[in-house]
């Protein structure tokens, strides 16, 4: 699962990102993607316009989906929650997230990390929100960075 504040850029960019990147592993019959939020704020609203052009710009299909937030009943359900700043995984920690549950998701940026990624310091993915498309073309960018190393971790788990 991918987290962000509203899951209407990153969370659902690295959603669309990370089920190619896993289809195109071969482990799409294993593993799910979802995305949501840590606020209620964006509920019910669609992925940022922009956000769908730059996906679709390189080469994405983009779903018709719309944001949700995040729920205790999430914390059984999710093996894995990648979250796009340090302060989205404080807030799944304190909805009862364990800490071994929760990794930022830059901190597969240069691969699989060494150790356990839950105990791995990274940067904030970057918030395009307030930006221009440059914004989330660099966000994108980022995202698709992390993803091999996160379909690494992955693959490893499921072995």
């Amino acid at each position: 699962m991918t987290v962000c504040t509203g899951n209407i850029c990153r969370s659902p960019m690295a959603e669309v990102v990370l089920r190619d990147a896993l289809e195109r592993a071969g482990l799409a019959d294993v593993v799910s993607v979802r995305s949501t939020a840590v606020t209620s704020e964006e509920i019910g609203n669609p992925i940022d316009r922009r956000a769908q052009r730059v996906l679709a710009d390189a080469g994405y299909a983009v779903p018709r989906r719309r944001a949700v937030r995040v729920q205790r009943s999430d914390v059984e359900a999710t093996d894995l929650a990648l979250a796009m700043t340090a302060q989205h995984a404080r807030a799944l920690r304190a909805l009862g997230f364990p800490a071994a549950k929760v990794a930022l998701f830059r901190a597969f940026e240069d691969g699989v990390p060494g150790g356990d990624p839950s105990d791995q310091d990274a940067p904030d993915t970057p918030d395009p929100w307030y930006g221009g498309p440059e914004d989330f073309q660099e966000c994108l960018a980022t995202i698709e960075a992390c993803a091999p190393g996160i379909v690494d971790y992955v693959r490893e788990r499921v072995a």
